[in-house]
């Protein structure tokens, strides 16, 4: 049996601490693509673009890869659908029999409402839970609530933030690098 300390630790392994984010804002969109662009060149790993829309291009320009959620999602959709058509032909030819108007005991057509809905409704599950997985979410803290004007990216602001997990990270030369490309109310937040 574990005890309580292990517990613990093991329940704070799955909070994901940031104890410094350094936070600059941008103009407009373009500005912010093209920071995104120079904060990758110069080697920041750690780091997101936060705006009040979606930026076409902005994961390529953030050096993102593509999210492995459609692939999982497709893969569990596909097990959804193996696994209730195993059940239907199951439970209509081995394990309650039952002749109706001399069809045989399983006829798939009749279930295809069935394993539509059953692998659509796995496959939303799955992207609801993947997505939350992958995004870390819920977060319950983190540093950025802490600025006073972050609160704006909702309407109309564009930032950068780059975290103290980033290898490149030194607070004053991360600063002093976002203002070189155009950042504005550098500010950095902490715990």
């Amino acid at each position: 049996m574990a005890s309580t300390t292990e517990g613990a630790e093991f329940n704070m392994a799955l909070i994901k601490k940031v104890p410094a984010v350094v936070l600059a804002e941008f103009d407009s969109a373009d500005a912010l693509y093209h920071a995104a662009q120079k904060v990758r060149d110069a080697g920041y790993k750690e780091f997101d673009c936060h705006s009040p829309f979606p930026i076409h291009g902005m994961d390529e320009a953030m050096g993102l890869k593509r999210s492995p959620l459609g692939y999982i999602v497709f893969a569990c959709g596909l097990m959804g659908l193996l696994f209730i058509l195993w059940l239907t032909w199951w439970t209509g030819a081995v394990d309650y029999k039952f002749v109706i108007s001399g069809k045989p005991y399983f006829s798939f057509q009749a279930y295809v409402p069935v394993l539509f809905a059953f692998t659509v409704l796995v496959s939303s599950i799955t992207a609801t839970i993947g997505m939350l997985a992958i995004n870390q979410l819920p977060r319950l803290f983190h540093p950025l609530f802490h600025s006073v004007r972050f609160d704006k990216f909702s309407d109309d602001g564009f930032f950068v933030s780059i975290e103290s997990g980033d290898s490149k990270y030194d607070e004053h030369k991360t600063s002093e690098f976002l203002k070189s490309i155009g950042g504005k109310h550098v500010e950095v937040l902490k715990e």
